[in-house]
C-alpha cells in the first residue's frame, strides 16, 4: 500500500463529500429556502455552521461505515477498493443530481462499499457483515440492522411524524384562533407565516445539525479506515514528524477514533459543495413535491431532524434525503393527499430503491476492471 494511493483515497473521499454537499445538504435547506424564510446565501451559511457542529458531535455513524459493514478479516479493504466504492457512489450521485432526483448519498456509499468489497473477496458474500451481535437490532453491526431496516423504517417514521406534527399544529392554531383578543391573530395567514418563519430558523438549524452528525460522518469513516489500514501496513513509516497526524491507530480489540482534523475537513468540504450546486434538488423538494409555507417547512424539518438525530445516536447511517422527502409528504398529506404530486414521488422512490444495487454493481465492475489489469 503506497502513501500516494492513501492520499488518492482521501482526495476521492473529499470529492464524494463535496458532491454530497450539493446533493444532500441541498435537501436539508430546501424547505427553508422554498418558504423564503432565508435567502440561499443565508441558508448555506446556516447549513455550513450547523453541519460543522454536527460533524464534531459524536462518531457513531463514522464507526459503522469504517468497521460495521465489511469483514476485514475476509477481505483486504485496500485503497483501490475504497476508491472504487467511492467512484460507484459518485457516479450515481451525479446521475441523480443531473436528473434532479433526491436520492441517497448515504446508501450510494454503502452500496459502493459492499459491491467493491464483494468483488475484492472473489464474490465471497461472507465478506459483508449482514448481522452481528447486539441484544437489539440497533445495537448490532451489519447491513441489515444498520442500513436495510432503517432504509424503510426511517422514511415511514418521517412521514408519520410530519403528518402528526402538521396535524397537531393545525388543531392547535384552530383552537387558539377561536379564542378572543390577541390569539385571534393566529388565524391570519400573514401572522402565522411570520411566527413559523422565525420558528423555522430553529428547525432548519436542527436539520443542519442532524445532517452533520450523520452524512458528514460517513466520509470521515472512509478516510479513517484508509489511514488505519495504511498505518497498520506500515505505509506511513518514514514520513516526517509533522505528518504524524495522518497515523490512525487502535489498541488490540479497540475501535480506532476519528481525528478532529478529519471531522473539520469533511464538514468544510460539505459546506463548500452546498454553496456550489444544490438548486436542482432544492427545486424538486421545495417546489415540485408540494407547495410549502413556513408552517409546513417547520413541521417537515422538525420531523426529519428528530428521526436523523435519533438514528445518529445509534450509529445508523440513514438518508437525509429520504427523511426530509417523506416528512414533506407527510406534511402535505396532513392538509390533503391531493396536495402531493405523486408523479414526482414515484420517480423519487425508484431512485431510492435502485441506489444500493446500482452503486454496488458499478463498484463491483470497477474492482473487476482493476483486477483484469492486476491493479488490485
Amino acid at each position: 500500500m503506497s502513501f500516494i494511493l492513501v492520499l488518492l483515497v482521501i482526495v476521492v473521499a473529499l470529492v464524494f463529500e463535496f458532491i454530497n454537499g450539493f446533493h444532500d445538504t441541498a435537501n436539508s435547506i430546501a424547505t427553508v429556502v422554498a418558504t423564503k424564510v432565508l435567502s440561499p446565501t443565508q441558508a448555506v451559511a446556516l447549513a455550513a455552521f450547523t453541519n460543522l457542529l454536527g460533524a464534531l458531535w459524536g462518531t457513531a455513524v463514522a464507526k459503522t461505515i469504517a468497521s460495521g459493514l465489511v469483514d476485514t478479516g475476509i477481505v483486504a479493504v485496500t485503497p483501490q477498493v475504497l476508491i472504487c466504492a467511492l467512484l460507484g457512489a459518485i457516479i450515481w450521485d451525479l446521475i441523480t443530481w443531473w436528473w434532479g432526483l433526491p436520492s441517497s448519498s448515504s446508501h450510494a456509499l454503502v452500496g459502493g462499499l459492499c459491491g467493491a468489497a464483494l468483488a475484492a473477496a472473489g464474490d465471497n458474500w461472507s465478506s459483508i457483515i449482514w448481522w452481528q451481535g447486539g441484544d437489539h437490532w440497533w445495537h448490532g453491526k451489519g447491513l441489515l440492522p444498520k442500513v436495510v431496516l432503517p432504509m424503510f423504517s426511517s422514511p415511514l417514521l418521517g412521514f408519520v411524524l410530519g403528518f402528526l406534527i402538521m396535524g397537531l399544529i393545525f388543531a392547535l392554531v384552530s383552537w387558539l384562533a377561536s379564542r378572543s383578543g390577541f390569539l385571534q391573530k393566529l388565524g391570519r395567514p400573514r401572522f402565522l407565516n411570520g411566527l413559523f418563519g422565525k420558528a423555522q430558523i430553529l428547525s432548519a438549524s436542527a436539520m443542519g445539525l442532524s445532517h452533520g452528525m450523520n452524512d458528514a460522518q460517513k466520509t470521515m469513516g472512509i478516510i479513517a479506515l484508509a489511514l488505519f489500514g495504511a498505518t497498520s501496513a506500515g505505509a506511513l513509516e518514514g514520513l516526517p514528524h509533522w505528518m504524524d497526524f495522518l497515523r490512525v491507530e487502535a489498541e488490540a480489540g479497540q475501535e480506532f477514533g476519528i481525528a478532529i482534523w478529519i471531522k473539520v475537513l469533511c464538514a468544510i468540504t460539505m459546506a463548500a459543495g452546498t454553496a456550489m450546486g444544490g438548486w436542482r434538488i432544492i427545486r424538486t423538494l421545495g417546489h415540485k413535491l408540494v407547495k410549502l409555507h413556513p408552517v409546513n417547512g417547520f413541521a417537515a424539518e422538525t420531523a426529519s431532524a428528530s428521526v436523523i438525530l435519533a438514528a445518529s445516536h445509534f450509529g445508523i447511517p440513514v438518508s437525509t434525503t429520504h427523511n426530509i422527502s417523506s416528512a414533506i409528504m407527510g406534511v402535505g398529506a396532513a392538509k390533503r393527499f391531493s396536495a402531493i404530486k405523486w408523479t414526482v414521488v414515484e420517480r423519487m422512490v425508484w431512485a431510492w430503491l435502485l441506489t444500493i444495487p446500482v452503486t454496488g454493481v458499478i463498484a463491483w465492475l470497477l474492482v473487476r476492471l482493476l483486477q483484469v489489469f492486476d491493479l488490485v
